[in-house]
């Protein structure tokens, strides 16, 4: 019986309902990441929304909802909206493998940050690294590029965090540990999925060489206060 995509049509919420619920602020009908891990938000049943944006923009100055238009407190300024893609890939990845593909942990979260922090500055923290699991490529002891999981429901994972060091570009990294991290997703009996801007075209036309097919449009709302 096929899986039903139902929950990734709002990712945020069933991950932090189905999985990630000890990383989770809930404010009843509205759900955030903790910002340690995360500045993702999302809600349901057209909630207002603007209590609980108050409450969290008192935790971390910048964040996003995810999913349809929050309402804000009226002092605060208009979301900037972001449109993403949202895409899927149903079988596993056949992409020759050369380089050396290490775990990340905990010694190597400096380098992870440092790198991740030049493409994400808003969406990695300090202890996304968490959320799932890293892979890298190291050069000379320098960590150029990496990979990881973020959002997780029960049948699903997102990859994410798809870095490589400018210095390093076209060497094919990208596509060996996306092809690693997916294939290690299937491996879990889940389907990978990801994210990425739709003006982001280089990196959108590298996900569909692999296989990757766009589900939906998903919209981003950034809010400063």
């Amino acid at each position: 019986m096929a899986i039903s995509e139902k929950v990734l049509d709002n990712p945020v919420w069933f991950s932090l309902t189905e999985v990630q619920f000890n990383q989770s602020i809930n404010y009843d009908n509205v759900k955030f990441y903790n910002p340690n891990y995360a500045v993702f938000g999302s809600f349901i049943n057209n909630e207002d929304t603007s209590l609980a944006i108050e409450k969290y923009a008192k935790l971390v100055d910048t964040f996003f909802i995810v999913g349809d238009k929050p309402k804000l407190p009226l002092h605060f300024k208009e979301p900037v909206k972001y449109i993403g893609l949202q895409m899927i890939i149903y079988n596993k990845i056949d992409y020759p493998i050369t380089e050396n593909i290490i775990k990340l942990n905990e010694t190597h979260l400096n380098d992870l940050l440092a790198l991740v922090k030049l493409v994400y500055p808003y969406f990695f923290k300090d202890k996304t690294n968490k959320l799932g699991r890293y892979y890298g490529i190291y050069k000379n002891e320098k960590l150029v590029a990496v990979t990881g999981e973020r959002m997780q429901t029960k049948n699903f994972t997102e990859i994410s965090a798809v870095v490589t060091h400018p210095d390093y570009l076209g060497k094919g990294y990208a596509k060996q540990l996306i092809t690693h991290t997916a294939n290690g997703i299937f491996d879990d009996n889940k389907t990978p999925f990801l994210h990425v801007d739709e003006t982001n075209l280089g990196p959108i036309n590298l996900y569909k060489k692999l296989g990757f097919t766009t589900r939906r449009k998903i919209h981003y709302w950034k809010i400063n206060h």
